[in-house]
């Protein structure tokens, strides 16, 4: 319900999975043989020396366009998940109580029949609306529905900490509004998009047509909603400068908000989503907003009514009858990710209910799936890391004393949180009824953004958490200055509970040190220890920093996808700075253990030190389509598994030394060649 500044370890929020309660397998199988390639040399090809069994092994299923040792969590989860949802379904709750509102929901999203009957027109009154829209007034109200109810419509709006004032929460403003993922899909000349756009444009007219549209109006309406979206995506930022958080903080009174955008009622709309006078507010992508108030001005009224109807349709399809389900996916799932089948229904409603009401299943799982004892060894590890890190910045050689000084009080100043809030969402003000799945997910959605808006302009609740208990990842959050771990990736293969700490160093060890580098990145290092995005380098140690993050940028630019694309060392650079960083804290960390100072002692064949990058590679294996490699490419500031395996270990010499790689092994670089950050 709300855009989050926050980095997470994974590429994409992941369900997590029970407590493993066999843990003498755990234990033994944290380094598997079965998941190594041992016919390739490290030196060559470490991610295929370690992983190549593994993806060998585990093909990729045909409802997913990635398969990852983590996504077997996701899979474990759903089915601990669907088993705590069916007992809800069966047994008798007090009406209105969390549980039953989780059940109703579930069950409402399995309800084929009904949902098959309604098919569209559950939403009619709603496409009445927008029929019913005549003037700019109608407009001004549309978007604030939709808005209300989290429909992406032309810009955003979220609540979240002030940049510059952290300990307050204030209204953004930012781009919104595409059908495809960003503005490269309508403006690129490389094939790829060109392709598909016609594929986009294909789907927009069927998508019409599913609305009710003759076949020849429907290609009309498509191409007008098209061309609008293009003009849309011409005013957008590009990912790589929203990355920047210079460039996306503008803060505005409401008479300078007026002033860009003369022609929106800009009161109106704040008083309608329940905030009132917004006092100032931050318009992420100003030229944006001008776009959006020429297009006010200028585009026909029937330009607006087919976008918005489009809006609703795209925002909507995933919950409503199979004919438009399977045509969202044809191209969302098909086309953009490469995915042949689609998930089955039980997991896509559990995907949904768990989405709606993530902390009421959060709280349940925890309750049932989560160790404590879990929390207690994160804790220690946690504390380890810090050390570590801390030895390693008054190591430095290339930065200041001064800079040095200010860097320790940041990283002392770091929050943690693991496991699952102290305090739980209250649901009692969320609808859940029998009447319509796709009205329950609206109505969830409205309540996701009312409880958003109602901390806009109050101060920052720290205890907040931002990612559910049950979830496979982390996060750091620069204006918390935090790091969170959930309860849902303390488990294999990140965490075992059981394991030595080779294996845990190196898996959720690192996971820690990377969200800690995240506070030290080309961008979390620009926001000090109270989360405030303010200058504590010396202009030196800054220039210093960027000439050793370049080296790293070239490194990761030289990885090719095909033969015309390749990965994009400057938008990944912040992600690729915590893995390596995360590598070089855990390892330092691990040093300090008493395994480490016994290298002699191997455990089925490896040395402490192998099996701590082992079980870091073996994160990452996973298999991909093409199509989701190249989606993941333009989108996603997180490298491919593979080059998170092999651009970091490049550069650690620790690395070298455990598998005897030697100069001309592709995993070797030359001293002079390899990036030195923290």
């Amino acid at each position: 319900m709300k855009k989050l500044m926050t980095y997470g370890i994974l590429a994409g929020l992941l369900l997590g999975m029970q407590a493993c309660t066999n843990k003498q397998t755990m234990k033994n199988k944290a380094i598997d043989v079965k998941n190594l390639d041992l016919s390739v040399s490290p030196g060559d090809d470490f991610n295929q020396y370690a992983n190549g069994g593994w993806m060998a092994n585990n093909p990729i299923p045909d409802d997913k366009s990635r398969h990852g040792s983590f996504d077997l969590l996701m899979d474990e989860n759903e089915k601990q998940l669907r088993e705590l949802v069916d007992e809800l379904s069966v047994s008798s709750f007090e009406k209105g109580s969390v549980n039953d509102k989780i059940a109703t929901f579930y069950k409402t999203g399995m309800d084929t029949a009904a949902i098959e009957s309604m098919g569209i027109s559950v939403l009619k009154d709603w496409y009445q609306q927008i029929e019913a829209i005549d003037s700019k007034a109608g407009i001004q109200k549309q978007i604030e529905t939709f808005h209300k109810h989290y429909v992406s419509s032309v810009f955003g709006l979220y609540g979240g900490a002030d940049s510059k004032n952290s300990e307050m929460v204030i209204s953004h403003l930012y781009q919104s509004g595409l059908g495809m993922p960003d503005r490269d899909y309508y403006l690129s000349d490389a094939e790829r998009f060109r392709n598909i756009r016609e594929k986009y444009q294909q789907h927009l007219i069927n998508s019409f047509v599913l609305m009710g549209d003759t076949r020849e109006q429907a290609e009309i309406n498509a191409k007008v909603v098209y061309e609008f979206e293009k003009v849309l995506a011409q005013a957008s930022m590009d990912r790589l400068s929203l990355r920047d958080p210079h460039k996306t903080y503008h803060k505005k009174s409401l008479n300078e908000l007026n002033e860009l955008a003369p022609d929106y009622n800009w009161l109106q709309y704040f008083e309608a989503l329940g905030i009132g006078n917004p006092g100032e507010v931050i318009v992420m992508q100003p030229d944006f907003i001008q776009e959006f108030n020429r297009q006010l001005k200028t585009a026909p009224l029937v330009t607006w009514k087919n976008y918005f109807r489009w809006n609703l349709y795209r925002s909507t399809a995933s919950f409503l009858n199979e004919e438009i389900v399977n045509e969202q996916f044809s191209f969302y799932g098909k086309v953009l990710s490469g995915t042949p089948e689609i998930k089955p229904r039980w997991k896509r409603v559990m995907d949904a209910t768990n989405s709606s009401l993530s902390e009421a299943v959060g709280q349940i799982y925890v309750e049932r799936y989560f160790p404590p004892e879990a929390k207690e060894r994160m804790l220690a590890l946690v504390a380890n890391l810090k050390i570590a890190l801390g030895e390693r910045i008054g190591q430095l050689g290339w930065m200041s004393d001064e800079t040095k000084a200010n860097a320790m009080e940041k990283l002392e100043a770091i929050n943690v949180k693991i496991g699952y809030p102290d305090k739980w969402m209250d649901y009692s003000q969320l609808e859940v009824a029998v009447d319509a799945y796709v009205l329950n997910m609206l109505r969830a959605r409205k309540f996701g953004v009312a409880d958003m808006v109602s901390k806009i302009n109050k101060p920052v609740d720290k205890a907040e958490w931002h990612m559910p208990p049950q979830m496979v990842n982390a996060y750091y959050s620069p204006t918390m200055n935090e790091i969170v771990f959930p309860a849902g990736i303390l488990q294999p293969p990140f965490f075992f509970l059981d394991g030595d700490d080779a294996v845990n160093y190196g898996a959720i060890g690192v996971v820690i040190g990377h969200e800690m580098t995240h506070g030290f990145d080309d961008k979390g290092r620009l926001y000090d220890k109270n989360g405030n995005l303010n200058t504590w380098w010396t202009d030196a140690d800054s220039e210093r920093f960027m000439e050793r993050a370049e080296v790293l940028v070239n490194q990761f630019n030289q990885y090719k996808i095909t033969d015309s694309v390749y990965a994009n060392g400057k938008y990944t650079l912040g992600e690729n700075i915590a893995d390596l960083g995360g590598i070089n804290i855990a390892y330092t960390a691990f040093t300090k253990t008493g395994q480490w100072k016994n290298q002699d002692k191997t455990i089925e064949g490896f040395t402490p030190d192998q099996r701590f990058f082992l079980a870091y590679a073996q994160v990452w294996a996973q298999n991909i389509r093409l199509e989701e490699a190249l989606r993941r490419t333009q989108e996603d500031v997180h490298s491919l598994g593979e080059y998170r395996v092999k651009g970091p270990l490049r550069n650690v010499p620790e690395f070298h030394k455990a598998f005897a790689i030697a100069e001309g092994d592709f995993m070797y670089l030359p001293e002079a060649e390899r990036a030195v950050i923290w």
